[in-house]
């Protein structure tokens, strides 16, 4: 059977990952796998899981190589886990392990696991470089050859443009556009000034390099590779030195996305131990927060009627409605900046009466909420963002900052993913 007599609270008991680094840095020579199993690692050896087996462990990255395909499994195996625990990789854009922390989540509250670990990882550094169909066409046409000439001849008409290497690219296959230019679209369309973006973004640094600077990240970062902590955090960033930057996804003049105010390409890797309350109080380790909720949605965005980065405003409506909360029932808010103007265009969705009874079903607007609260440790724009390594590291953020604060209560995590995707989860104090 699926699943037990009765659904389980998730218990989340905390999390760990390596300092996020801008790519093509210190993480350059290193892969994926060496960056994921750090993480993990980590995890293993703060709650002291050396030898234990667990449910599962699910994981991914957005950019990887073939040799790849089977991430996870192959990482925990150098973790000190029992062998005998199984990988799972999946991959939701940047949406990936905030998706594998919920994927992990169901199985602990249907009974079909105790214990597991979310993760995600991506190392721009170490991008996979592929040859072109016609040089794939061509060695293969090769290796299917059965005499010393049929396996020649293909490659006599082998050309310089065959030899052209391939790049990964951030592009949506349907629209042919970037991230940014697809965000610089939302920004024209729900009116978002440079100045608030560029403010957003200080913010994000200014918090980010006060957490640090008070400590909240030492039990939560683990040194990798001679780095210790975040090397994006600009503590001495100002409004002024952000107006400075040009736009670089919009060169027409009307363009407002700068390097400032939109993520950095990003090296890195996160991990989140998720249990039941039985196996965590066998263990005698403390619970931080409860996994309450999780939900996911897409938009419309290849026709051109809705922003690619909009699926959050969804997902979130749709969660408030499954917990039968309102917008303003959180203590804090951490939501993806994979550029600043990202949550300022969720913020006009959710408070514009004509978008939420149209788009989003609610009879009335969702309402704005309390902006003090918002990635108070600091955002993606300060943090970086390793695609697939988000999710885990927001959640991880999210349960400390509630377990530190007696007064709160819940948090409200989102995701916006490539793809058209949003993933959004609700965790509760313990």
């Amino acid at each position: 059977m699926l699943v037990g007599n009765s659904t389980r609270r998730v218990a989340i008991v905390g999390g760990l990952r390596i300092p996020f680094a801008r790519s093509h840095g210190p993480y350059t020579g290193a892969d994926n796998q060496e960056l994921l199993t750090a993480s993990l690692r980590a995890v293993v050896e703060r709650f002291h899981l050396q030898g234990e087996r667990l449910g599962d462990v699910i994981a991914g990255a957005v950019i990887k190589h073939s040799k790849d395909y089977n991430l996870t499994r192959e990482s925990l195996l150098s973790t000190g886990l029992d062998a005998h625990t199984p990988g799972l990789d999946v991959q939701r854009a940047c949406g990936t392990s905030l998706e594998a922390a919920i994927l992990i989540g169901n199985k602990i509250a249907l009974g079909q696991i105790d214990a597991g670990i979310a993760a995600g990882v991506d190392n721009l550094s170490d991008p996979p470089v592929v040859f072109p169909h016609s040089f794939q066409r061509l060695l293969l046409k090769s290796a299917r050859g059965r005499s010393a000439l049929q396996r020649l001849s293909p490659w006599l008409s082998l050309r310089p443009h065959d030899l052209r290497p391939v790049l990964p690219a951030v592009v949506e296959p349907r629209t042919g556009l970037s991230m940014g230019q697809s965000c610089e679209l939302m920004v024209k369309h729900w009116q978002i000034s440079r100045e608030d973006q560029d403010r957003l973004a200080l913010i994000s640094h200014q918090n980010a390099a006060r957490a640090w600077r008070e400590g909240f990240y030492q039990d939560l970062v683990v040194p990798f590779h001679g780095l210790s902590t975040d090397n994006n955090v600009r503590p001495d960033t100002s409004l002024e030195k952000l107006a400075k930057l040009k736009p670089v996804f919009d060169l027409s003049g009307s363009g407002s996305i700068t390097a400032g105010n939109a993520t950095p390409l990003t090296d890195g890797s996160s991990a989140l131990l998720l249990c039941s309350e039985q196996w965590a109080a066998e263990r005698r380790l403390p619970v931080m927060a409860y996994l309450r909720a999780g939900k996911t949605w897409a938009v419309d965005f290849a026709t051109g009627h809705e922003g690619l980065l909009m699926a959050p405003a969804y997902a979130v409506a749709a969660i408030l409605k499954d917990a039968g909360l309102t917008l303003q029932d959180f203590d804090y808010y951490e939501i993806h900046e994979a550029f600043a103007a990202v949550p300022l265009c969720l913020f006009k969705a959710w408070q514009s009466a004509e978008y939420c009874r149209e788009r989003l079903h609610y009879d009335a607007p969702l309402g704005d909420i309390d902006h003090s609260r918002l990635n108070v440790k600091g955002g993606s724009v300060a943090l970086g963002h390793p695609f697939a390594a988000t999710g885990t590291r927001i959640l991880a953020t999210l349960a400390k900052t509630l377990a530190q604060d007696p007064a709160a209560k819940r948090g409200l995590a989102s995701a916006c993913t490539a793809g058209g995707m949003g993933v959004t989860a609700i965790l509760e104090r313990a």
